[in-house]
């Protein structure tokens, strides 16, 4: 009982935190950045999740009594939703890559277009993956069901091990790659920083400021990069050692919540290092964005 009121838990504040962040980056203008619209890729994506865990919750005891169609497409959800995540997460590390070891030429390289145009690909690329791939349940729900009240999906392994390479080993490389360079820039960067901070013209103090706010968002990214990856290594870890057999939901219960649960640590991530989504989140607490001008608010 105290694992259903747990999962069911976390289910409703995942749903509340992300939409917090969805409604704070959509709603406020001056948080329109590129940085800010993968955070909102990230939030919709996580947001989603809450919906993921519910059905999790069905599958603890192994019964699963919502029928051979929404398992499919709880699989099929399932599928799209890993896939936007890791994605975005690549794209993430990449801006902040930009504007760490490039800064001169971040704001020509990394555009709101772009970012929104890599965003509808992400998304767009992942529904056809999860179509193409899960084409065989989508088709004929619970084909591979044994008897009443099941919920399994076939992990095929040649499958298993393109989606693994496609959707872990690359992503995770660049990943490690780009944030390592953006470490060894950000610890120089920082060296100098300190070396100037005692006397700076006004000029140069506005580009100091700069430097420590993207500063900043890259470790605090680099935070939610690293819990994620936490998160989601088992995930995929268990899904290499399942190999060509069939895989019940409920015996992957632990790994799949806790790849789930990281989408509930996001926002609380934000609200640890982001001043302007503390902001946001008071102003959407008390109904001040109703109000017809609220959406220029300065919450940065």
């Amino acid at each position: 009982m105290l694992t259903y009121v747990l999962l069911f838990s976390v289910s409703l504040l995942t749903a509340f935190f992300n939409l917090l962040v969805v409604i704070s980056i959509s709603h406020f203008k001056h948080l329109h950045t590129p940085t800010n619209l993968l955070l909102l890729s990230l939030g919709v994506s996580d947001f989603f999740i809450s919906f993921l865990i519910l059905c999790q919750i069905v599958l603890i005891d192994g019964c699963w009594f919502l029928g051979d169609l929404m398992c499919a497409l709880y699989q099929y959800l399932a599928a799209i939703i890993t896939a936007v995540s890791v994605e975005t997460m690549v794209l993430i590390s990449v801006d902040r890559y930009v504007a760490i070891c490039d800064p001169l030429h971040y704001r020509t390289k990394i555009t709101q277009t772009k970012v929104k145009i890599c965003v509808c690909l992400c998304w767009f690329g992942s529904v056809m993956y999860a179509s193409l791939n899960l084409k065989d349940n989508m088709k004929q729900p619970g084909r591979y069901n044994s008897c009443f009240g099941e919920c399994v999906f076939v992990i095929n392994f040649i499958a298993g091990i393109v989606d693994t390479i496609i959707f872990f080993i690359i992503p995770i490389t660049v990943i490690i790659i780009l944030y390592m360079r953006v470490f060894v820039v950000a610890v120089s960067q920082a060296r100098v920083l300190r070396s100037h901070v005692a006397a700076v013209s006004l000029q140069c103090s506005m580009k100091v400021k700069a430097q420590k706010s993207e500063l900043k968002a890259a470790r605090t990214l680099g935070v939610v990069v690293v819990v994620f990856l936490i998160c989601l290594c088992p995930y995929y870890c268990a899904a290499l050692t399942a190999h060509d057999s069939q895989m019940n939901a409920s015996s992957a219960a632990f790994v799949i919540c806790l790849y789930y649960f990281n989408s509930c640590l996001n926002p609380l991530i934000y609200a640890c290092f982001y001043p302007w989504f503390r902001k946001s989140v008071r102003l959407i607490i008390t109904l001040k964005i109703l109000q017809s001008d609220s959406c220029e608010a300065l919450v940065s």
